[in-house]
């Protein structure tokens, strides 16, 4: 199955404020996933295929249509639901690594290097490794799994390094066909900060990345990215670096490029998806309120700290 076709999934409703979650629900959709190269071709809206009985109604994920998050409007029989909407951040690489560093103003680049000789003198040295064969990638899992429990990133997001079989055996199939690369960055020989990258028709997917919260000072995650960049631009293999869904400070600021997206949950009208479409928007919608105004008294940046050290 490609990522593009039409397929049955489960999808899952966060309930949170903030980066914390409340509660759960589950919708079950017929799912389409745009991929970078099918946003970079789009040409229009899809032909929605029939609904089995039993689902819910369709999820077009990482669709390149502008909307409005949380809006809620009728489409013909069905119930749009925008999830949220954002820019799709992405690397062009198929230049080189000088060439990307232009993007850069030189206080950006300054500021960069010095994060990277900071690391480097924290750390005792600079120990950056990566992995890429099957060999390399079971060394990998075992070492980022450790990093990735203590993050923040799976204990606050749900969102650290998976251990299920499942994605084990779909990494280990990629490193027999050369279609992965993670990274590892050390401290005093121990791991502080792991990328987990595969390959889907010569794009890199930003899948997972976490470090350990006693070393956010240290900007781990940003060095990490930076040090991965130029040797995988150094391959001049591939032709787009793709940040995947939602848009943050880290995705924008690396980004070349950026084209507008959402995620769109297209419903059968029921009291369930009513209730379901309803309640997410209302949290969602207080949580943009509270972060507006920590924000707006200077406490937003505090509050994420506090609650990332204690997750």
């Amino acid at each position: 199955m490609k990522l593009n076709d039409w397929h049955p999934y489960r999808h899952e409703l966060k309930y949170r404020l903030g980066e914390l979650t409340l509660a759960r629900s589950h919708l079950d959709v017929l799912r389409r996933v745009y991929t970078l190269n099918d946003i970079r071709d789009f040409v229009g809206d899809p032909a929605l295929p029939a609904l089995p009985a039993g689902l819910d109604g369709y999820l077009l994920a990482n669709i390149p249509r502008p909307g409005v998050s949380g809006a809620i409007e009728s489409a013909g029989s069905l119930m749009s639901y925008c999830l949220k909407s954002y820019q799709r951040c992405y690397i062009d690489m198929q230049g080189d690594f000088a060439a990307y560093l232009s993007k850069f103003s030189g206080k950006s680049r300054s500021g960069i290097n010095r994060k990277v000789r900071k690391f480097a003198e924290h750390a005792g040295k600079l120990d950056f490794r990566s992995y890429r064969t099957p060999d390399e990638i079971v060394i990998f899992l075992d070492v980022a799994r450790s990093v990735s429990a203590a993050s923040y990133q799976e204990r606050l997001l749900d969102c650290g390094l998976p251990t299920n079989q499942t994605f084990i055996d779909r990494a280990l199939d990629a490193a027999q066909h050369d279609e992965v690369r993670a990274f590892l960055l050390f401290a005093n020989e121990h791991p502080v900060s792991y990328l987990y990258c595969p390959v889907h028709d010569g794009v890199l997917e930003y899948a997972f990345l976490g470090f350990l919260p006693d070393f956010a000072g240290l900007s781990p995650g940003t060095v990490l990215q930076w040090l991965a960049l130029e040797q995988l631009f150094a391959e001049q293999r591939f032709t787009a670096f793709d940040f995947t869904e939602g848009e943050s400070e880290h995705k924008l600021f690396f980004s070349t490029h950026q084209t507008p997206c959402s995620q769109q949950l297209l419903l059968r009208p029921s009291l369930r998806t009513h209730v379901s479409a309803r309640l997410h928007r209302g949290i969602d919608s207080t949580s943009r309120l509270i972060g507006e105004g920590l924000d707006r008294y200077g406490l937003k940046s505090r509050v994420k700290k506090w609650l990332r050290q204690r997750a």
